[in-house]
């Protein structure tokens, strides 16, 4: 028995308290903020969570949950699904004014999935993941159909491990009229481990998050890489939320900010449960002699990298460093401004599109895509996807793609047709962008007369058009080197470069709104209420004369009583009655 307890306890030491509470496998929650000042004066927040844990969903055998939803691992491991994208925005990003973004979306929700090779019938599989979102973040995902969803072949790779890219296990769709509000952030941050009680997540405030220029929140889980051999999967799950203050504005015209103004909160702790807490600032100068920022209190830490291109500066605050909570219980960044900033030197991004429809009349129109690049003498490639609804019936042979004055062929196109009330138009092209260029891509397309009871309850507001997407790697003005992902920042490797000189880039255009021809709603009820007074004046009157018949009254004698008053009066001599 002596032997059998110093065995037990030889086991139970070996495990350890935090393996023995993990469970089957190993997980880690790391929480991070990265707060960065636009060249317009605006401050833009991007909050990551990051939850990785050592098991394997694929195959179902998982039963217990600590960090990882619940409701998200079981869907994972039901529905055969190997990587989930979901993105929810309201707004857009002014790539032009406020630069490359971190993680962009287009406006409404996005969602793109990747399935597993076992999934025998994807379509049915891609509803079913559809519906069970949109209960679990109270959005209209529901409405994602066959109308809107098509099957890309060059846009969307694999961002985490993937043994094969067979695109009929890909499906996308966007909903570009999803309006984002507080019931879809709840349940967004009960997926947190904390929730918002702990953490970084307490200056998720709905008051202040939804009264800015810009929101995004999204979910990504994938496959990764447990170690550097690669030899065993682990499933990861980042949730981001991206959001754009005013501060100049709301600051009486001031540009200088802090934690408090932002989010009227500020941070006292981090989450029990994470293993990395940290709040990064960029103080890069903009101007490269002098020194424009300052932030207060002092960081913990400057850390220093390049990202999309170039190299930042950024001041580091550890929440798990006990040094940081001796001089005060609460933190509270400042950041301020050392002299106005010189708005003539805002930096020009060096890829940037927009788009936007032409054409008069409600027959006809032309949609017309711009995209820049300003890069001084390197050109590169990028590629373009365009999903069209079926009620705009593109006319392919007018699309015309003009680089400087001259045609340019595009190296690869893909073109899928609509079916009315069935699916989209899907266009993908491979287009190379010379250097210091403006490309300008048109296509002409006409517009179709749609059914009465297909008309949503505004349709004079107009029907919107999904964003259009560029996919591209560009050069970087700085050697990026390869860094560990696991130590590296969150913001720094969703997208991993493998090659030093260029980074990737993920841009959405503007959607459009487009006019149809609208038929007068109105016309029902007056026309009811016309032929319901016509038919009660005429045919009433012509009822009635048909229907009423008339008597003539000859006037009465009386009866005995006034007999016998006229024989009175008769003997009487008085005229009779």
């Amino acid at each position: 028995m002596r032997v059998l307890a110093a065995l037990l306890l030889l086991l139970l030491r070996a495990a350890g308290p935090g393996r023995a509470a993990a469970g089957p496998g190993r997980d880690a929650l790391r929480e991070e903020l990265l707060l960065s000042p636009l060249h317009n004066g605006d401050v833009a927040a991007t909050f990551q969570f990051r939850t990785r844990w050592d098991a394997d969903l694929a195959r179902g055998a998982v039963s217990h949950y600590r960090l990882f939803p619940k409701a998200l691992g079981q869907l994972v491991a039901a529905l055969g699904v190997r990587e989930l994208h979901l993105t929810l925005t309201q707004g857009f990003w002014r790539t032009k004014a406020w630069g490359q973004p971190p993680l962009q979306a287009p406006a409404g929700a996005e969602l793109w999935v990747w399935f597993q090779p076992t999934v025998t019938d994807v379509d049915k599989a891609w509803k079913e993941l559809s519906n069970i979102l949109s209960g679990i973040f109270c959005a209209s995902l529901n409405f994602i159909d066959a109308t809107n969803t098509v099957t890309p072949t060059a846009s969307f790779k694999p961002l985490g491990l993937a043994n094969g890219t067979d695109h009929d296990l890909l499906r996308y769709a966007v909903l570009p009229r999803e309006v984002v509000c507080t019931e879809n952030l709840t349940p967004w941050k009960k997926l947190l481990p904390c929730g918002s009680k702990a953490g970084l997540a307490v200056l998720l405030k709905a008051e202040r998050l939804f009264h800015s220029s810009y929101h995004s929140q999204a979910v990504h889980i994938r496959p990764i890489c447990r170690d550097a051999s690669c030899l065993a999967v682990s499933w990861e799950l980042r949730q981001t939320l991206t959001v754009v203050f005013d501060t100049f504005s709301s600051g009486q015209g001031k540009k200088d900010w802090s934690l408090f103004k932002m989010f009227s909160r500020t941070l006292t702790d981090a989450c029990p449960l994470a293993s990395q807490s940290k709040v990064y600032i960029d103080i890069s100068p903009k101007n490269k002699e002098k020194e424009l920022l300052e932030v207060t209190p002092p960081p913990t830490s400057v850390y220093e990298a390049t990202v999309q291109g170039d190299k930042r500066t950024y001041a580091v605050y550890d929440l798990l460093s006990p040094s940081l909570f001796n001089t005060s219980r609460s933190l509270n960044v400042q950041f301020k401004w050392k002299r106005p900033e010189d708005s003539s030197e805002m930096p020009i991004p060096v890829l940037h599109a927009q788009r936007y429809v032409s054409g008069y009349g409600l027959q006809t129109g032309e949609i017309s895509t711009l995209i820049y690049n300003t890069h001084p003498y390197r050109a590169f490639p990028v590629i373009l996807l365009e999903t069209v609804p079926w009620y705009l019936r593109l006319y392919v042979h007018t699309l015309t793609i003009i680089t400087k004055g001259k045609e340019n062929k595009p190296s690869y196109i893909h073109y899928q047709p609509a079916q009315d009330r069935r699916r989209p138009h899907l266009l993908e092209m491979l287009i190379q962008l010379p250097a210091n260029s403006v490309t300008k891509i048109s296509i002409q397309f006409e517009r179709a007369l749609l059914k009465w009871t297909e008309y949503p309850p505004d349709p004079n507001h107009g029907f919107y058009v999904s964003s259009s997407v560029l996919s591209a790697l560009v050069p970087s003005i700085t050697a990026m080197k390869d860094v560990d992902v696991e130590e590296s920042p969150l913001f720094t490797s969703l997208f991993p470069s493998a090659d030093g000189s260029s980074y990737f880039v993920r841009l959405y255009t503007e959607p459009l709104l487009v006019n149809l021809p609208t038929p007068d709603f109105s016309m029902p009820y007056n026309v009811i209420c016309l032929t319901c007074t016509v038919v009660a004046v005429c045919y009433g009157s012509f009822y009635n004369l048909l229907t009423r018949t008339f008597h003539v009254e000859e006037p009465s004698r009386g009866g005995l009583a006034k007999r016998l008053a006229n024989i009175i009066r008769k003997f009487r001599g008085v005229p009779p009655l």
